[in-house]
């Protein structure tokens, strides 16, 4: 098979790989634009529905409950059924999601729509990676993930300053018209070109291209069936996988938090900052997230050659930044607050790492799977934070429309002591050394 491979099949590959990862990195924007939009939206929601902080925890962790639910069967369907008809059916109903939110006039309504919407967006990460695996060598997946995931974090950027700008000129129900609309062009563009994997449009493998340049990968053995039982079972057993878990439950659960909810509510009910103001604010941890994504992938595949390394810093990095957000509370220094969102989101690209990580720890077809496993923890982990740092803001009850000084004095402090926690867990982690 590797003498018959020409250098115009290869490259028909490379060319192929590209037109791929914008289509899923699109897909991946749309879900990161909604994952973290309430973040924005949040005092309007309040004053539209009369809800409270208990409330808007509810509604932001309603995308991600349904999200951790369906990260086993993306894991399933990504390993056995395929990318292409997986990620189009699931964003389907993400855009049906966004249709009932668009034309919610209740907070029932909108809270449905998100959850369909989280469901649905809960399969195109693990698609994502799978794609990754099935589309790229071993030693350009924690770089190309890291990059995937870099041009689908502008969604976050965009759910940020753009989304407060686009509120105010056509309400949040239109956003979300042009949204359903945008998703369901996507789905049609994912089935119509998205394969998963070369074979499918009939050029060489990874594998075979490897095989024919000269280079033998004895770590990764052909591809063999394996029970989705099975599969489990082996990526729950022992301790490697908790530490994991564990630490992805803590970080991503804390960077939802401040960046998907509570985060333009501090800036607004403490420093008195409109929404226009501080959208930047919050869009600076996407722009951060943006540069550390590839950065760390980068980092942990040519340089240290090492993920659980990349794991540590960053997460060390994330605990030093937010300790730095719990001292800067009642600051009104805007650069200051440039720097640190920035650099949180910055040092948060290591979890792009963590995913190749995991999924290197298991055979090759529980790829999807290890990794689905994985993201079920940060999802939850959005969920709960979600709700825990609601409540504590929340009990001490709105002063004059506003939440006070020590409702968010606690929370952020709460939220810090979570990052140090996570970052024990780093040290634990295990890993797979890169040859």
């Amino acid at each position: 098979m590797a003498q018959k491979i020409s250098h115009e099949e290869i490259k028909k590959v490379l060319r192929y790989r590209r037109v791929i990862s914008v289509i899923l990195a699109m897909m991946y924007f749309l879900g990161m634009f909604h994952r973290v939009s309430p973040g924005v939206m949040a005092k309007e929601l309040m004053d539209t529905f009369g809800i409270g902080a208990t409330e808007i925890g509810l509604l932001g962790g309603a995308y991600f409950y349904p999200y951790a639910v369906a990260q086993i069967p993306a894991g399933m369907l990504s390993d056995v059924w395929g990318i292409r008809k997986t990620i189009t059916l699931f964003v389907a109903i993400a855009g049906l999601g966004t249709l009932f939110t668009g034309i919610g006039t209740s907070l029932s309504m909108v809270i449905f729509g998100r959850l369909l919407i989280g469901f649905g967006f809960g399969f195109v990460y693990i698609s994502v990676l799978r794609a990754v695996f099935n589309w790229f060598r071993v030693g350009e997946r924690g770089t190309t993930n890291g990059l995937l995931i870099a041009i689908g974090n502008i969604g976050a950027l965009s759910a940020a300053g753009p989304l407060a700008v686009a509120n105010k000129l056509i309400g949040w129900h239109n956003v979300f018209y042009i949204l359903s609309g945008i998703t369901a062009a996507m789905c049609i563009l994912a089935y119509a070109i998205v394969r998963n994997q070369p074979g499918d449009k009939g050029l060489p493998n990874f594998r075979e291209i490897e095989e024919y340049e000269g280079k033998v990968f004895t770590e990764e053995p052909p591809l063999v069936k394996i029970r989705f039982t099975q599969a489990i079972s082996k990526v729950f057993r022992g301790k490697r996988f908790a530490f994991m878990a564990a630490w992805g439950f803590m970080v991503y659960g804390v960077m939802m938090t401040y960046q998907g909810l509570w985060g333009g509510p501090y800036f607004e009910d403490i420093i008195g900052w409109k929404r226009e103001y501080y959208g930047f604010l919050l869009s600076m941890m996407g722009v951060g997230s943006v540069v550390g994504f590839p950065f760390w992938g980068w980092i942990a595949d040519k340089v240290l050659r090492s993920r659980k390394k990349v794991l540590i810093i960053g997460t060390v990095g994330m605990t030093a930044v937010l300790s730095g957000l719990w001292n800067a509370i009642g600051s009104s220094n805007y650069g200051l607050y440039v720097v640190l969102n920035f650099l949180f989101g910055f040092f948060g690209g290591n979890v792009a790492v963590s995913f190749v990580q995991v999924a290197e720890l298991y055979p090759r077809e529980m790829a999807g799977t290890a990794s689905a496993c994985l993201n079920i923890f940060f999802f939850i982990g959005g969920a709960i934070m979600m709700h825990v740092v609601s409540a504590i803001i929340g009990s001490y009850g709105e002063v004059a429309g506003a939440y006070p000084y020590a409702a968010y004095n606690i929370a952020w402090l709460f939220m810090a002591l979570t990052m140090v926690a996570a970052s024990i867990c780093a040290f634990f982690t295990p890993e797979r050394k890169i040859l």
